[in-house]
């Protein structure tokens, strides 16, 4: 991953385009835990994996609410998503204080995104080394966007970002087509199998993973344990087989998830 003279900053060219800090803070986002959301008409939901540094720590917070209608979850450098989320929060209490009205997703993303975008055009700044997945509801329906270091940003049906998230991309790919018009409680269901996808054989408990939803006539929450755990049940959402199921459904990019979870065991001393 380490390159030469032309990584040093992140105003600096290579003479094949590309600029590598970017890069790396990119690298960032596909190290940190699995996060995942997913949207129909109606109703969005967002879930992550919480992972701990060791036995001795809790897991870091990686669903964030913003405002009643919009909230985040992250995959990456923890510091840096709970430094945007604080200012997408300032966003939208300026926008409702001024036009006493919800600020639209979309208009709140792009901000975002223009944000990302000057860090990686002043050489006293570096880009942010964090992935956001916007989940929001206005006017024109529910979005899931996704935010990029680069300061691109896209919207999706549904998606899946952090390590080993091929595999839930890969499940989500063979499902999508029917989220439009998945209840609720179908989509949190899909959600915690995509999610079960990212453990590699670990079972999957209301303790390894968090799930948010926000829809029509439902404020942005982020659901209890218990909840979780009772939907878990209640789905048969099992996790012994989740290995195996993973592994088929990773396909051609195993090389790449085993290089990936190499080097997350070694991102220890950056809580991502």
């Amino acid at each position: 991953m380490f390159r030469n003279q032309y990584d040093t900053d992140v105003t600096t060219w290579s003479p094949a385009g590309r600029l590598f800090q970017v890069e790396y803070a990119m690298e960032a986002v596909k190290q940190g835990s699995a996060a995942i959301g997913l949207r129909s008409k109606t109703h969005v939901v967002l879930a992550c994996v919480n992972k701990s540094n060791s036995e001795l720590s809790s897991h870091q917070k990686k669903i964030f609410k913003v405002d009643d209608h919009i909230g985040v979850a992250i995959a990456g450098l923890t510091a840096d998503g709970r430094v945007l989320s604080r200012y997408m929060r300032s966003e939208c209490i300026n926008y409702g204080y001024t036009y006493e009205s919800p600020l639209p997703v979309g208009r709140l993303v792009v901000q975002l995104a223009d944000k990302a975008q000057v860090c990686t055009q002043r050489s006293w700044k570096r880009p942010y080394g964090v992935g956001l997945l916007v989940a929001g509801l206005d006017e024109s329906g529910a979005h899931l966007y996704y935010n990029c270091p680069s300061g691109n940003y896209f919207e999706y049906q549904a998606f899946a970002i952090g390590s080993r998230s091929q595999a839930a991309k890969t499940y989500l790919e063979r499902k999508f087509e029917k989220f439009t018009e998945s209840s609720r409680d179908d989509l949190i269901k899909d959600a915690l199998f995509a999610i079960r996808e990212t453990l590699q054989g670990e079972k999957l408990t209301s303790s390894v993973c968090t799930v948010a939803v926000v829809g029509v006539g439902e404020a942005f929450s982020i659901l209890d344990q218990a909840t979780v755990q009772g939907l878990i049940n209640e789905f048969e959402v099992s996790g012994e087989e989740g290995g195996a199921a993973a592994a088929v459904a990773g396909g051609g990019g195993g090389a790449a998830e085993e290089g990936g979870a190499a080097v997350e065991q070694e991102a220890a001393p950056m809580d991502i």
